[in-house]
């Protein structure tokens, strides 16, 4: 398993995770890294809690019959021939159950999320990563609640994951290799996340959707940001060899996440449900949303995977030799000369403000009640 590691600095350093008798080494403890301290320490400025009605109430209604979660503009299938197998009545909800997979998948990845950084607690030996990689199993863990119960309260229960995003998670939680778990998960797929979420923010009609998501942006920012740290630690000590391992691999992620945001096959289980058959769908997609509608797409600077480059040439994990792969999409000069900030960090930051102030208001009220003992109690 050594082999398969690329590790420059003494914090990413690993062990097999069987090997619980290292974790139990004297020197081990006294052997933390300060990388991580200010993202844990700010853990409790963006605390909340699903189950409590004081941050988020999912008994508010919304009538998904009468009215879409997300606008026309924001579902594929709305501008093209798709739209026209579906009768009158049903157009509304049959979007809503597009918006239901969607999330749904965005369930499935918060999963994949907890599940990785819980795998990631087993293997490093640096207590501070591994507190890092606890607090973000927590609050991907809220995330599954959360995601949940707003799926439950619109449609019942999630739609099943989709076989290329299933696979794809599943290759990043059991991965020995601590590159492929950082810079799929902690940077492809959560730059992903932030994307998609702040489109959400700025788009939805739902305010329980839209107050979701931006608690969950609040934690996701910070996970995004340890993955920084690692490319920050890591990417300028490979060598040729290592490099190209990680920029390949790397580059194979991206595509498949680009190419699955329009995959009809993974939505066969909504087109059935409206007797539509997913390949003629994909037909009709494939027809309506060309290649230069995705790279004018990509002219925006909040598109998700316009970030999601950004970040890998920021990261320096985008060499010359792959640039033509992105480069069929983005001008990569023009990105070389932007900012890092992610799509949403500035409701992030928001969100935390208020946070602080309704965790505050609660610290409050405990402590009033232990210092006033109630009559039953004298």
């Amino acid at each position: 398993m050594a082999s398969e590691q690329i590790t420059y600095d003494a914090a990413y350093d690993t062990v097999a995770p069987e090997d619980f008798p290292a974790m139990m080494a004297v020197p081990r403890y006294g052997r933390r890294s300060n990388a991580f301290d200010t993202i844990i320490s700010q853990t409790h400025d963006h605390f909340w809690d699903p189950l409590d009605k004081a941050y988020i109430d999912f008994d508010a209604p919304f009538d998904t019959d009468r009215q879409l979660i997300l606008p026309e503009d924001q579902t594929l299938e709305l501008k093209c021939a798709v739209i026209e197998r579906v009768p009158q009545d049903k157009r509304i909800r049959f979007a809503n159950d597009l918006t239901h997979f969607s999330l749904s998948s965005i369930l499935h990845g918060e999963q994949g999320a907890l599940s990785l950084s819980a795998s990631l607690c087993h293997i490093l030996l640096d207590p501070g990563a591994q507190e890092y990689a606890a607090n973000q199993a927590r609050e991907e863990a809220r995330h599954v609640t959360g995601f949940t119960k707003y799926i439950t309260a619109r449609w019942g229960e999630p739609l099943p994951v989709g076989p290329t995003l299933g696979n794809l998670l599943t290759e990043l939680v059991t991965a020995h290799e601590v590159y492929k778990k950082i810079v799929g998960m902690q940077m492809l797929v959560e730059g992903l996340a932030m994307g998609a979420f702040a489109t959400i923010n700025a788009k939805t009609n739902d305010p329980t959707l839209r107050r979701l998501i931006q608690l969950v942006m609040s934690d996701e920012a910070f996970h995004h940001r340890f993955g920084r740290i690692w490319a920050q630690k890591t990417i300028k000590h490979l060598t040729k060899e290592e490099h190209r391992k990680v920029e390949d691999w790397t580059a194979q992620c991206f595509q498949v996440l680009l190419f699955n945001l329009i995959n009809a096959e993974q939505k066969k289980v909504v087109y059935e449900k409206y007797g539509i058959d997913w390949q003629w769908a994909r037909d009709a997609l494939k027809e309506a949303f060309t290649d230069d509608d995705r790279r004018a797409r990509m002219q925006d600077n909040t598109n998700i995977f316009r970030v999601l480059i950004k970040t890998l040439l920021h990261a320096g994990i985008i060499s010359d030799r792959t640039k033509p792969l992105y480069a069929v999409w983005v001008d990569m000069k023009e990105l070389a000369t932007e900012s890092e900030e992610m799509p949403g960090d500035i409701v992030a930051e928001e969100m935390m403000v208020s946070l602080r102030e309704i965790n505050a208001k609660r610290r409050r009220i405990v402590s009033k009640d232990i210092a006033q003992p109630s009559v039953a109690a004298e």
